[in-house]
């Protein structure tokens, strides 16, 4: 997939699909975005009481949430294993010019760690954060069934991979989460709301990072 490098608003770098015209992040800024959307209204939500936690990310991308993720459990020294799932891996070339480690004071290291990480293998990144990287697509794979305390729903959007928002991908997911867990995706958009419903979640939405108005929280 061809893609291109952009600053976004609070100075972090996003890519673009130029064939597509989407972005991988909000041009409003891409570390503040996902942020808001998955550390906050999703990892925060679940962390409490817990010493151990199990996530799933559909769509890798740029590393930016596995980074922030890392991030924020390092602080409160909690063992993740970290499940991501993405059919179209970045060019060494593309992820070794982002500006996220400068800007999150992190190790570089750490950040191309994350992407040089052995596909379809659990590797351990550092004592307490593994990562397992699925190459493949989401509604090619069967999930566990009870695994998963928070998902992270960050493929591109519904109009633009439709297939991936479906509700044999999202009932694949529901099963794949523990009871409690939680689910954070940007789109509140009507038909992806009334599949979830539908299957059994229950769903919030809350406010949106600079330039959304809406996300939406979906707890099992």
């Amino acid at each position: 997939m061809n893609v291109k490098l952009e600053i976004t608003e609070d100075g972090s770098h996003t890519l673009i699909v130029p064939e597509l015209n989407e972005h991988y992040h909000s041009v409003h800024g891409a570390i503040n975005e996902s942020k808001h959307i998955f550390i906050e209204a999703g990892l925060k939500y679940a962390l409490p009481k817990k010493e151990k936690i199990n996530i799933l990310e559909i769509g890798f991308g740029t590393g930016l949430n596995a980074l922030l993720t890392f991030i924020e459990l390092l602080k409160l020294n909690i063992h993740c294993e970290y499940t991501s799932i993405e059919a179209f891996p970045l060019e060494e070339k593309i992820f070794t010019q982002m500006n996220y480690s400068k800007l999150l004071d992190v190790q570089e290291e750490i950040f191309l760690s994350l992407h040089k990480a052995e596909w379809n293998k659990k590797v351990n990144i550092t004592d307490i954060f593994e990562l397992n990287k699925i190459y493949n697509k989401v509604q090619e794979i069967k999930l566990a069934e009870n695994n998963f305390d928070v998902v992270y729903f960050d493929a591109f959007a519904p109009d633009i991979q439709p297939e991936v928002w479906s509700e044999e991908v999202f009932r694949n997911i529901f099963f794949s989460m523990n009871d409690n867990a939680v689910m954070t995706t940007y789109s509140t958009k009507g038909t992806i709301k009334r599949i979830l419903k539908n299957i059994g979640f229950k769903i919030e939405k809350l406010p949106g990072p600079k330039g959304k108005r809406e996300i939406l929280r979906a707890i099992k």
